[in-house]
C-alpha cells in the first residue's frame, strides 16, 4: 500500500502539497529572472568596464572629412564624440555616460543617447540634457593633423 501524497511520513512530517513545491519553484524561476534583468541593466556591457573615461595617451581618430561641418560623429569604439562647430574647428567629449559609465550608442539630432538609462548630451558642449546623468561628459583635447583627428 502506497502513501497518498498528503499521507504522514514516517516520524509524522506531512510532506509539501504539490501546489506549494510548484510555487516555490515558481518563485525561485522568477528569482533567477530577475537576475537576468539585473544583469541586463549592468554597465559591463555597454561600456569600456573600469577603463577611464578620457584617453591616457593621443588616439588616431580616422579623417577628419568625416565629421560633417555642423555635426557630429561618434567613434563609440574609441568611447569619444568629436562635432565640428566651423571648418577644421573641432571639439571632443568622452562618449562615456557620467550616471554609469555605459558607452553612447548613437546621435540623433545633435544628442548623444546613452542606452542604458536614456540620459542625452549636447554633442557641441558635452552638456547633460536629460538625464539620470547629472554632469557633463568630459571635454578632451582634439586636434587634426595631416587630415587625421588625433585625441588625447
Amino acid at each position: 500500500m502506497s502513501a497518498s501524497p498528503s499521507s504522514p511520513r514516517p516520524g509524522g512530517e506531512v510532506p509539501p502539497a504539490r501546489r506549494t513545491v510548484l510555487k516555490g519553484a515558481a518563485a525561485l524561476a522568477g528569482a533567477a529572472g530577475a537576475g537576468v534583468t539585473l544583469t541586463a541593466c549592468s554597465t559591463e556591457t555597454n561600456s569600456g568596464g573600469r577603463t577611464p573615461a578620457v584617453p591616457a595617451a593621443p588616439v588616431e581618430l580616422g579623417a577628419a572629412a568625416d565629421v560633417p561641418v555642423g555635426g557630429a560623429k561618434l567613434f563609440r569604439e574609441r568611447k569619444l564624440i568629436v562635432s565640428c562647430p566651423a571648418e577644421g574647428q573641432y571639439k571632443a567629449f568622452s562618449a562615456q555616460c557620467t550616471h554609469a559609465g555605459c558607452v553612447l550608442d548613437k546621435i540623433v539630432e545633435g544628442e548623444g543617447n546613452c542606452p542604458c538609462h536614456g540620459s542625452r548630451f549636447d554633442v557641441t558642449t558635452g552638456e547633460v540634457l536629460r538625464g539620470p546623468a547629472t554632469e557633463p561628459l568630459p571635454a578632451v583635447p582634439v586636434r587634426a593633423e595631416g587630415g587625421k583627428l588625433v585625441a588625447g
